[in-house]
């Protein structure tokens, strides 16, 4: 049995929940932070590959397969629950080989909050067996797992609200 740690944030975001979900759905958009290469991502990047015919939906599938640090990593992900602009899960399935974490589970919920939504975003992730990846985990992965959320959620605010406008001085 695999022990199972959670972080969760929920942020507000000035748009329709019709608009977040659509944006949030959308793999290409919530994947972004692994797709250019960052800090936090050891100057690697990791391409994405859709499995499934479909996009978005139910049982929509992807791989992520890639180098972190020369260190390959390989992983498939697939949609197991999608309620149309309200929520969506997705997690790995197979024999992901992944460096910090042996599984993850994410999770989305959108509520109406007055003209708003508030967007909660959850990941349940497990750590490697592997004593030296178990121990680098330990230390890496909530740190990840926060910067993930963070910057998932901060990503859709940042392209879905209006910035405000200032006042002349």
């Amino acid at each position: 049995m695999r022990t199972v740690t959670t972080y969760s944030r929920t942020i507000l975001i000035h748009a329709p929940r019709e608009a977040v979900f659509h944006y949030i759905d959308d793999i290409a958009h919530t994947g972004m932070h692994m797709t250019g290469r960052s800090m936090m991502m050891m100057g690697s990047k990791l391409l994405l590959e859709r499995l499934s015919p479909e996009a978005t939906g139910p049982n929509a599938r992807y791989r992520w397969h890639g180098r972190m640090m020369g260190i390959p990593m390989d992983f498939s992900i697939a949609v197991t629950k999608w309620v149309a602009d309200r929520e969506k899960c997705w997690e790995t399935t197979g024999t992901p080989w992944m460096i910090i974490l042996s599984w993850y589970r994410m999770m989305f919920h959108l509520e109406d909050e007055g003209s708003g939504t508030r967007a909660t975003l959850s990941i349940d992730y497990s750590l490697p067996n592997q004593w030296f990846w178990n121990l680098m985990a330990r230390v890496l992965a909530p740190w990840y797992a926060k910067w993930c959320l963070k910057n998932m959620l901060e990503d859709c605010r940042a392209a879905l609200e209006q910035p405000t406008p200032t006042s002349a001085i």
